[in-house]
């Protein structure tokens, strides 16, 4: 992984599914079970009946949720078909004429509507949406992600995946049939019930809905539909770039019918080298901020927060140089290794000492520029140890749910990135954690990003430590928000003994001090405004992003010093300003994690 041309100055994946699955049940059983204790004995037309049915319902959902958090499959089946019969029972109380004319009595009808409509959703559910979510929880077991004889069970996750999809489908019935109840006339207990029961069926169409992604995407990504190849670039996070780190070591995976292997590997620099013009078109706002060094050198190609971009310039560079395009690419770091490592256990690495979940981010990002003072023997080094965590991942070294539990932290950390060529498969991607790119519209929900970039050509982005806290203001009257933001990085760095690849290009005047480019983005359709050092107003580089504006400022940063950076944006008109407006903060993944914090913002008074 070597040092990067520097820019001038100037960021639901697949989880585990028997898990997401048992959440699944246990949000659905908490907000069904108080509805079905709520709705039970509101009326005496066959009230003891209907009672008693919905009150064994609520009983069945309890069970059903311990026996899916001991991942008991055979008892949940027997489980749910002792549900079926009770709301299939409490479903045929209610559907007689006597309830029908009930519901139309002032004052208790509105009541008697929605036990009704709850009997009916729920025995819809557990007719069509449990059944087949269990089948597909028996489906992706261990075995579906333990490699037999050098394969992933491809046909296991494509069957599993029209089950998932049918599940989900029900869910989205039943949370559509319980958003048809008013809720302005019913009793307290039961309008309360109501939207517990719709908060449970939200949480369980969310979870199901990143399960139904993973196994569409999964299959074709797996070759099941021909070969495929992926290029796999390893970020160094000691030379941070906006997606995490600059783009040194990459293995090529070819995956083919579930078996995966290793094609090729090497150095982004030293093998694909530093190209004499742009490999793909960039537009003018990208130039401007970038020139057009994000598509001439790849190690600069993730310069930009936009990991759709990044890839498609890494895919273009690689398709040059080696005459192959690939299908895909993939982004991962040291820090999401070490999360595997503690699945594989220790891996042997030629040339050097084993990598293990301790000692992975440290010799990989640290002690590797002094064991190895030669950038070539640091290349060697690096594409081994690659290829050796690679290795023992496909020859289904641990536990297959520890593996995917290691992958889903990795890509909610967004440590593990992942764009395809298809465009049906990028689509899935798309509103993932695994898709690398701000909303393209923020609606309700202003976004800003804090990306970091190394300015100095050095590994000294190892050491820093940073935070941010955002906060959203005032009203405004075209209906736009302001927001405040507070930047501080520091550095842990040593003031002496480190090699001179480390220190690197010592653009900052002094060789252990770090320069990086901090740019911040606003909100869709807004701006950054302000930037405030130690109470002063500092001038900072400007530009625009896929929409957001965009100020960068460059941090110096010595040996155990702070810098702190209070930023005002401005973030674009927020529909339906009379509620209050949450935000999100996104940060590029570093060595140590950020320490965040988000407030929202009031409701804006007189808005309309």
């Amino acid at each position: 992984m070597e040092n990067g041309e520097q820019p001038r100055d100037e960021i639901t994946p697949p989880t585990d599914p028997p898990k997401r699955i048992r959440r699944l049940y246990i949000a659905i059983g908490a907000g069904l079970t108080i509805a079905l204790l709520a709705g039970a004995g509101l009326t005496g037309l066959h009230g003891v009946t209907t009672k008693d049915h919905l009150y064994q319902a609520a009983g069945l959902f309890r069970e059903l949720r311990q026996e899916l958090v001991d991942t008991d499959l055979d008892a949940a089946r027997g489980t749910v078909v002792e549900l079926q019969r009770e709301t299939r029972s409490a479903r045929d109380a209610t559907d007689g004429w006597d309830w029908a004319t009930a519901s139309r009595i002032p004052f208790v009808g509105d009541d008697i509507t929605t036990v009704r409509t709850v009997s009916r959703t729920l025995d819809e559910l557990t007719h069509g949406g449990l059944p087949p979510l269990l089948d597909a929880a028996s489906l992706l077991g261990p075995e579906t992600w333990a490699p037999s004889g050098g394969k992933l069970n491809v046909a296991n996750i494509s069957a599993a995946s029209s089950r998932i999809a049918t599940g989900l489908a029900a869910i989205q019935s039943a949370r559509r049939s319980v958003a048809t109840i008013g809720t302005a006339g019913l009793t307290d207990q039961l309008s309360a019930a109501v939207r517990e029961m719709s908060d449970g069926l939200a949480d369980a169409e969310r979870l199901v809905g990143v399960v139904d992604r993973a196994a569409r995407l999964l299959p074709g990504l797996l070759g099941a539909r021909g070969p495929r190849h992926y290029l796999v670039l390893f970020q160094n996070n000691a030379e941070v770039r906006a997606t995490g780190g600059m783009p040194g070591a990459y293995v090529v995976v070819k995956a083919d019918a579930g078996a995966v292997s290793i094609s090729d590997g090497g150095s982004t620099t030293s093998d694909l080298q530093p190209f004499d013009s742009p490999v793909l078109r960039l537009s003018t706002d990208m130039e401007s901020l970038y020139t057009d060094r994000l598509a001439t050198f790849p190690a600069n190609v993730n310069l930009t927060p936009d990991f759709p971009l990044a890839a498609q310039l890494a895919r273009a560079m690689y398709q040059k140089r080696k005459r192959l395009a690939v299908d895909g690419v993939i982004a991962t770091d040291p820090v999401a290794l070490s999360y595997l490592l503690r699945v594989t256990g220790a891996v042997k690495v030629s040339g050097g000492e084993p990598l293990t979940a301790d000692n992975a981010v440290r010799l990989l990002l640290s002690e590797v520029y002094s064991r190895y003072p030669d950038p070539s023997d640091q290349d060697t080094y690096f594409s081994a140890a690659a290829q050796a965590v690679f290795a023992a991942l496909l020859t289904g070294r641990g536990e297959p749910q520890g593996f995917i539990s290691a992958i889903a932290r990795a890509a909610g950390e967004r440590r593990l990135l992942v764009w395809s060529a298809d465009p049906e498969e990028e689509a899935i991607v798309t509103d993932t954690v695994l898709a690398g790119r701000m909303p393209n519209d923020d609606g309700r929900t202003p976004t800003v990003g804090v990306f970091l970039n190394d300015g100095g050509g050095s590994k000294l982005s190892y050491y820093l430590v940073p935070s941010a806290m955002l906060r959203v203001g005032d009203c405004e009257t075209d209906g736009g928000r302001a927001m405040r933001l507070k930047v501080t990085i520091g550095s842990t760095a040593p003031r002496s003994g480190l090699p001179d690849y480390v220190t690197g290009l010592a653009l900052s005047g002094d060789k252990y001090t770090s320069r990086t480019n901090v740019m911040i983005f606003s909100p869709t359709g807004g701006a950054v405004e302000s930037v405030e050092e130690d109470g002063e107003l500092i001038d900072f580089g400007t530009g625009m992003e896929r929409n957001r504006g965009v100020g960068v400022i460059t941090l110096d940063l010595p040996p155990g010093k702070t810098r702190t950076l209070d930023i005002t944006l401005r973030a674009g008109t927020i529909p339906d300003a009379e509620e209050a407006v949450t935000a999100r903060l996104w940060t590029t993944p570093t060595v140590h994690p950020w320490k965040s914090s988000v407030t929202g913002g009031a409701a804006c008074s007189g808005a309309r």
